[in-house]
């Protein structure tokens, strides 16, 4: 437990139902408003706005014009309670904007912990990001968007409505995703295609060398075989025992809903 003093700016305003807990430091003209939570050693920095229901974590930091929690950019939102919920240690740097969900879905908008979202980065309604995150500069991530662990997006991408981010994935700038992207992969271009293993990604994030093989052995059963996806898919089950990281691979492919980038 945190046992720092609780600091707000004369020149911010704080609802009287939102709780901050013990070590929050809140700057200048930043507004939190009702039904707002905020963990233990959080910064909330100038000018930002925090809108509820939200629920923030410990050790958040947010740098100048942080929007969080605000209503959804649904036309069909007609102000329902919905939520926002973000977890510990996270980045968001100025003009960050993350929205709440919306009926349409699990009227929740989820963000895990140790993610950095980047100058005017937006996640919409109902997405949900894991943890280790990097969406970079001005990256757009449209609504219904899963984005999984250690997902590094660079800057000025578009992510469309409904896709989903594999793990340790690297999307290069400028990248316009419109279907899935799986897990372990670089993709790039507009629109995204695959080129290649994230291998440098993945030996950061400490995945053996066997299971860097298995990975790439699996690859180019699935895209230089010429095989059609389903095809190659049963081909590579069919070389049962796989490793837990082909077992990922397989799932996330065949649980596709928008189509999966090739």
């Amino acid at each position: 437990m945190s046992s720092a003093e609780t600091l707000i700016h004369p020149g911010a305003t704080v609802d009287a139902g939102a709780r901050l807990a013990p070590g929050v430091r809140v700057g200048p003209q930043a507004y939190i408003g009702p039904d707002v939570e905020i963990g233990e050693d959080c910064v909330i920095g100038p000018f930002c706005v925090l809108q509820g229901p939200m629920r923030l974590g410990r050790e958040n930091v947010l740098h100048a014009h942080v929007c969080l929690g605000d209503a959804p950019q649904d036309i069909g939102y007609r102000g329902e309670p919905t939520a926002l919920e973000i977890g510990d240690r996270n980045v968001f740097r100025e003009f960050v904007t993350i929205h709440r969900g919306t009926p349409k879905d699990r009227r929740l908008t989820t963000v895990g912990s140790d993610n950095m979202f980047m100058v005017y980065s937006h996640v919409g309604h109902d997405c949900v990001i894991g943890d280790g995150v990097i969406l970079g500069n001005a990256t757009h991530i449209g609504g219904h968007v899963t984005v999984a662990d250690r997902a590094n997006i660079s800057a000025l991408c578009a992510v469309h409505q409904f896709s989903r981010i594999g793990r340790n994935t690297m999307i290069g700038g400028g990248s316009i995703v419109v279907q899935d992207i799986p897990p372990y992969m670089m993709a790039a271009g507009n629109h995204a295609k695959l080129y290649g293993l994230n291998r440098k990604g993945l030996a950061r994030a400490g995945f053996s060398a066997e299971a860097v093989r298995a990975l790439k052995q699996a690859y180019r059963l699935l895209y230089r075989s010429g095989l059609r996806l389903e095809a190659a898919c049963e081909r590579l089950r069919g070389q049962a025992p796989l490793s837990a990281e082909v077992e990922h691979l397989l799932a996330f492919l065949e649980n596709s809903k928008r189509g999966v980038s090739r």
